[in-house]
């Protein structure tokens, strides 16, 4: 058997344990609770007759609807975790529900899917509610925060209103009793024109009172439309989802259920004025904008639009004619430079300018370079004599001829450029002579 170490033991039951008890809920009480400046939160759970650690690290408790303290009956969700440290394994809480909330959100969610099927919550049933109410019924605690911010609101928006309070309990008790025995009353004497339903923030328990058979009885069955404002925004009751309209604050719901007719007169004027100035700087602006259209040369003249048009056609007409001049002028320079370079390149040309040179040498020379200017005659001479060698007509004298094509003047070099019956050319020394070719080469 092999010896492990105290940290490969932890690690091995850590590995085992985290691995295996990923997702819990566990139920108990909380003891030895600490809350560290972090946010995190540490606590024992305990039932009669054991304890563990747990964990609730700030992420995550963020989310509790309300504080912890010792003596809380919850259920915890989570996974096992084992702390090396201390050889200690403990729950990761991710979530908390106090004890009996899992409960009556399972009832809630029953008495939801309830009335569902009995059509109560059907948005076609839901009664419109009147656009200009003489009579507001308000069915609140006279002490709480409620009819203050509804009264508020009234005040601040509107000019003058009628509101009828039915004072009631609004949670505890006798809560739900009351809030039904209030809203039937609106309905036997016809008090209000519309009902707001509403309390403060709480826990689910203390909004309890909404959630019962009784007041969702007599909303459900009241004939004067119901306003709902009860608890928080994020907070949604039975009532609300029966009401025929719910509002997140009871000062939103202030403002729903009265709209006061010279506020709404006043805005339909205040759109007619924004119109007609709109209408008349619209006027205005396209006015002065045809009016400036109407002064443009190019619709008092045809050749404001096709001057410039007309110019460049000129332009480039000039243009053109100058590069064509110009063009010509070079051609015309480059052929009399190729004629003068052709025409010194010639051999009587050579001579001619050999012969010249000769002679303005033989006028500058000093009578004291005799051997000079007899060498430079020598030498005149002998180049004198070489072009004359080459000269294609001193070969003709010793009995050479060259063929040519008769209307042509390229010479013939192969046998293979003639063709029977060809009529040719062949030049001699002395004069030119007519041939026919009479057979194939």
């Amino acid at each position: 058997m092999s010896i492990l170490t105290v940290t490969q033991l932890t690690q091995v039951i850590k590995q085992h344990l985290e691995s295996r008890f990923t997702e819990l809920k566990v139920s108990g009480e909380i003891t030895n609770l600490k809350e560290q400046s972090s946010g995190h939160i540490y606590f024992t759970l305990k039932d009669q007759d054991a304890q563990i650690s747990a964990a609730f690290f700030r992420g995550n408790s963020k989310n509790l609807r309300r504080p912890l303290k010792n003596g809380d009956q919850v259920i915890v969700k989570g996974g096992l975790n084992v702390y090396a440290p201390r050889g200690n394994y403990q729950i990761i809480v991710r979530e908390i529900e106090f004890a009996g909330v899992g409960e009556l959100l399972l009832y809630l969610h029953e008495m939801k899917k309830k009335l569902d099927e009995r059509g109560w919550l059907a948005v076609e049933r839901k009664k419109p509610l009147p656009k200009y109410p003489k009579t507001i019924g308000v069915i609140t605690s006279p002490t709480g925060a409620v009819i203050q911010d509804i009264l508020h609101v009234l005040s601040r928006r509107f000019a003058s209103f009628h509101l009828v309070l039915y004072p009631v309990k609004v949670q505890g008790e006798g809560a739900a009793l009351e809030i039904s025995t209030a809203i039937q009353e609106f309905n036997r004497h016809q008090l209000a024109d519309v009902i707001i339903v509403g309390r403060g923030g709480g826990s689910l328990e203390d909004l309890w009172a909404f959630n019962e058979d009784p007041v969702i009885d007599a909303i459900y069955h009241s004939d004067i439309p119901i306003v709902t404002a009860i608890g928080h925004e994020t907070d949604t009751c039975l009532s609300d989802l029966v009401a025929d309209k719910r509002a997140p604050t009871p000062s939103a719901a202030a403002e729903i259920v009265l709209q006061e007719k010279a506020s709404q007169t006043q805005f339909l004027a205040d759109c007619q004025k924004a119109l007609q100035t709109t209408l008349r700087l619209l006027l205005a602006q396209h006015r002065s904008h045809l009016n400036g259209l109407s002064r443009q040369p190019i619709f008092t003249s045809a050749y404001a639009l096709l001057g410039t048009f007309l110019q460049s056609v000129d332009e480039i007409r000039s243009s053109v004619t100058i590069s064509i001049g110009r063009l010509l002028v070079e051609k015309r320079h480059a052929l009399e430079t190729a004629k003068k370079t052709i025409h010194a390149l010639q051999p009587t040309s050579q001579i001619h300018a050999l012969t010249h040179r000769l002679r303005l040498m033989e006028k500058s020379l000093d009578a004291g370079f005799p051997s000079t200017l007899k060498r430079r005659k020598e030498q005149l001479y002998q180049l004198a004599q070489h072009l004359k060698a080459i000269d294609p007509k001193n070969l003709l004298t010793k009995g050479y001829s060259i063929l040519l094509r008769e209307n042509g003047q390229s010479v013939l070099v192969s046998s293979q450029d003639v063709n029977p019956g060809e009529r040719l050319r062949a030049l001699f020394h002395d004069g030119q002579v007519k041939l026919q070719v009479t057979a194939d080469q």
